[in-house]
């Protein structure tokens, strides 16, 4: 969808009154620096919503049981970009065909969602869902859930794309930067390659080919 993909530009800071929106689109690390590179966003936080275990660590989450999904909370001005257009992203940025969990990240806390908070929301979610349906073809399992609570994540996840501490060790190597192990982790999760596969060559977040 060509009008979605113009709003992507380097991170431009906003200056008018913020609003919200929350999805999961698997790892809440892509998700957030995804759209920390959409012009009008002034901050993605990682964190989890969803489930019914009040202020969950990650552990909890990634452990099951807790029925929260990674999530991504999306701060943004509505006189540079709309809750429509961010939609449009974030379906165009994941693989909405996946109910098990996204790319090589499997699981409940995995899957994609997106929570909307009165009928303006839904109705733009669910406008953005329906183009999406009609673009790939196919039926969409994301859902469009009512609004529920948002949790931060650990300090540690925050910013993580773009940290420049370093890991004692990963499994993408030792010592290397925050950066560096979300970069790699990234590669080899087959996210890009999936997103081209199914969204083709201008998706919004995709690297140069």
């Amino acid at each position: 969808m060509k009008a979605a993909l113009t709003v992507v530009a380097m991170f431009i800071g906003t200056t008018g009154h913020a609003e919200t929106i929350t999805v999961a689109g698997g790892c809440f690390w892509c998700t957030e620096a995804d759209f920390e590179k959409v012009q009008g966003v002034s901050e993605a936080v990682s964190g989890f919503a969803g489930g019914d275990v009040p202020d969950p660590s990650y552990d909890q989450v990634v452990s099951g049981g807790t029925g929260h999904y990674e999530a991504v909370q999306v701060s943004y001005d509505p006189d540079v970009i709309d809750r429509r257009q961010l939609y449009d992203l974030f379906f165009r940025s994941i693989d909405p065909l996946d109910d098990g969990g996204q790319f090589c990240d499997r699981g409940d806390s995995y899957r994609t969602a997106i929570w909307v908070d009165g009928p303006d929301d839904t109705a733009a979610a669910e406008a953005a869902k329906a183009a999406a349906e009609a673009e790939l073809n196919q039926s969409i399992v994301t859902p469009i859930l009512d609004d529920a609570a948002f949790y931060p994540a650990e300090a540690y996840h925050q910013d993580y794309y773009k940290s420049q501490d370093r890991l004692p060790f990963s499994t993408v190597g030792i010592a290397v930067k925050k950066e560096t192990a979300y970069d790699r982790y990234r590669a080899r999760c087959g996210r890009d390659e999936r997103i081209r596969e199914l969204w083709g060559d201008d998706a919004p977040f995709l690297p140069p080919s």
